[in-house]
């Protein structure tokens, strides 16, 4: 869990807060002493966190283009084309402007 909270780049009360829990319980998630609820689970995956990794150290496979929209499809081509710098720009951005819109809150997709 600490090595995906690490690479959205964020600090423990953050990503506890995109879970509904405080930085205590992000802690104590962390150091295994305490499981996370499916509820959690499914408030991080709207944030953009790779829960299958959390709960087994596996990335998820990735979506088949055909269940993508036809937006979905061309920014993806986009991103695919674009260096690791940029790609992580985009992704910080992204997750920003998710943010402001209210859609990381549990429950919206």
């Amino acid at each position: 869990m600490k090595e995906e909270r690490e690479r959205l780049g964020m600090s423990q009360g953050v990503f506890g807060e995109f879970g509904g829990v405080k930085t205590n319980a992000q802690v104590k998630y962390e150091k295994d002493e305490r499981s996370p609820d499916a509820l959690y689970l499914q408030a991080l995956h709207n944030a953009g966190v790779d829960v299958c990794y959390v709960i087994t150290g596996l990335r998820a496979s990735a979506i088949p283009e055909n269940a993508l929209g036809p937006e979905e499809a061309e920014i993806l081509l986009y991103v695919r084309g674009m260096s690791e710098y940029n790609k992580e720009s985009v992704r910080r951005m992204t997750f920003a402007m998710a943010a402001a819109d209210g859609a990381l809150d549990s429950g919206k997709s």
